[in-house]
């Protein structure tokens, strides 16, 4: 890997962690009602998306949708079978319920977002076009409408939130 290939990918990973980050402290400002502070986390939040897709496009990381599909799917897969389940049996052996929690509704949700990527794969050019609502509290995702319960966490419909 030449070192400017290198760079990219620290690049992308820096870029993306640091819009996560800001969307989160711009959460947090405004449950504060520091409102213009939020509004600028927002506004440098997709700066930083701006930085990442392009690093990310000159690493050659977007292909076509059927294959960006695929590899979407196969990290999803990677996340529910390998990395999670690690991850919540380490949480377990040390105690430290708060991750559990986290880590065990993340690999929930990750196995629909498998099932959603895989139906898109099988025909991408004859996907519907649907609404999608997500709950804020551990990230389950579905089509058309919130159920009255959320399946992972429990959350009322409320908890969702429609993806524009």
């Amino acid at each position: 890997m030449s070192k400017t290939e290198k760079n990219l990918r620290e690049a992308f990973a820096g870029e993306s962690q640091a819009n996560r980050r800001y969307l989160a402290y711009a959460e947090k400002a405004e449950d504060e009602f520091f409102h213009g502070v939020a509004k600028l986390f927002r506004a440098v939040a997709a700066a930083e998306t701006i930085h990442a897709h392009k690093h990310l496009r000159t690493l050659g990381g977007v292909k076509s949708t059927k294959e960006n599909i695929q590899d979407a799917l196969s990290g999803e897969i990677h996340e529910f079978k390998n990395m999670y389940p690690q991850m919540i049996a380490d949480a377990k052996e040390e105690g430290n319920k708060s991750a559990e929690i986290s880590f065990t509704y993340a690999n929930a949700v990750e196995q629909i977002h498998a099932e959603l990527y895989t139906k898109a794969l099988e025909d991408p050019e004859k996907f519907p076009v649907k609404d999608y609502y997500v709950c804020k509290i551990c990230g389950y995702t579905i089509a058309d409408a919130p159920p009255e319960k959320c399946p992972v966490c429990g959350a009322n419909p409320k908890a969702f939130f429609k993806v524009d």
